[in-house]
């Protein structure tokens, strides 16, 4: 047999332990959330709970190869090794591209009439207690050092945690040296939405709730609240992209790609959305995409361009398997 022979007061016990751990660990950080000791149980609970997913879907995957095989008389001994080797390399991948520094990448979009613009898009960055401020600065040192002519932030920026003032200072200097707009996310929501503003204004970033601002290059830039928690209705998105000036570009800020063909009828040129961080962790990407259409990349709805970012860190679990993060560049008609 391909198996190890486990008992089942072994699997059980296991499963105890394991659940007490996430349970356990994730409600102590949240009442205890300084010192060395909530940090490393933060993220111990939050990996443990990746690798259980990872390793189901694995297992699950080579339960149906392993019937398969047997059904064509073919032996299956081998997978028991194959099982444990291929578990260690799901795990090193995740691992890494969780605590890597998130990519630059830079996309050139098309947007007739719109002028030349860099924007750099901050998204799904859920800072605290499981970003730690080093990891941020570098992530806006990169920003910083492509020269982007907007800062437009996607939202879930800070989620609870120490140094909070850190955070928000440090961005500050960012949004000190170039235009800084953003719009909430469903956590700002969660965490507190006197706090979560709080934390923007502090931050130097402009919020955008339902409102548009005319930029000083002639560009519309329209931000919506959060679709899903604050119950934005496609409705409110139309008559919102309606009473903007037609003559103009229309750049559409919202944390999650919903309502986007109302968007595009309703005259948006560019929209940019996060919230989905494509899945995160594979193979969750097709189950986030039952839900959003529009789950990563650059899109075209009728005439207008949509890009979901995957987002600069993770949220919870500090993993990501076939779904890189990653520092949006756009490059809008360079």
């Amino acid at each position: 047999k391909c198996d190890p022979q486990v008992s089942a007061k072994a699997v059980l016990g296991l499963c105890i332990v394991g659940t007490g751990l996430i349970l356990g660990g994730l409600s102590y950080t949240h009442v205890h959330q300084e010192g060395l000791f909530s940090g490393v149980l933060y993220y111990v609970a939050y990996t443990y709970v990746g690798f259980i997913f990872l390793a189901f879907c694995l297992c699950g995957l080579l339960f149906l190869v392993r019937g398969c095989l047997a059904c064509c008389g073919i032996s299956t001994v081998w997978m028991g090794p194959a099982t444990f080797v291929l578990l260690l390399v799901i795990i090193t991948m995740a691992l890494w591209g969780g605590f890597s520094s998130p990519r630059v990448k830079r996309v050139a979009v098309s947007v007739p009439g719109a002028p030349r613009m860099k924007l750099a898009l901050l998204s799904d960055t859920h800072l605290g207690m499981g970003v730690c401020l080093k990891r941020f600065k570098k992530v806006l040192e990169k920003i910083e050092a492509q020269r982007p002519d907007l800062l437009l932030v996607l939202g879930d920026v800070f989620e609870y945690g120490p140094h909070r003032e850190q955070y928000a200072a440090r961005l500050k200097q960012t949004c000190s040296a170039l235009p800084c707009y953003g719009v909430f996310g469903n956590h700002e929501y969660y965490v507190g939405y006197a706090q979560s503003k709080a934390f923007y204004k502090e931050a130097g970033i402009e919020l955008l709730e339902n409102q548009a601002v005319t930029l000083p290059n002639g560009v519309e830039l329209v931000g919506l609240k959060d679709i899903q928690t604050a119950h934005v209705t496609a409705q409110e998105v139309a008559d919102l992209l309606d009473s903007v000036d037609k003559t103009k570009p229309t750049l559409l800020l919202s944390h999650i790609p919903l309502h986007v063909e109302q968007a595009a009828r309703h005259g948006a040129d560019l929209m940019l959305s996060g919230h989905t961080h494509n899945g995160q962790l594979w193979p969750f990407t097709y189950l986030v995409k039952l839900r959003f259409p529009y789950v990563y990349g650059l899109h075209e709805i009728d005439a207008m361009k949509l890009y979901v970012t995957s987002g600069v860190f993770y949220w919870g679990v500090p993993l990501r398997f076939l779904a890189p993060a990653e520092i949006a560049i756009l490059e809008v008609n360079a």
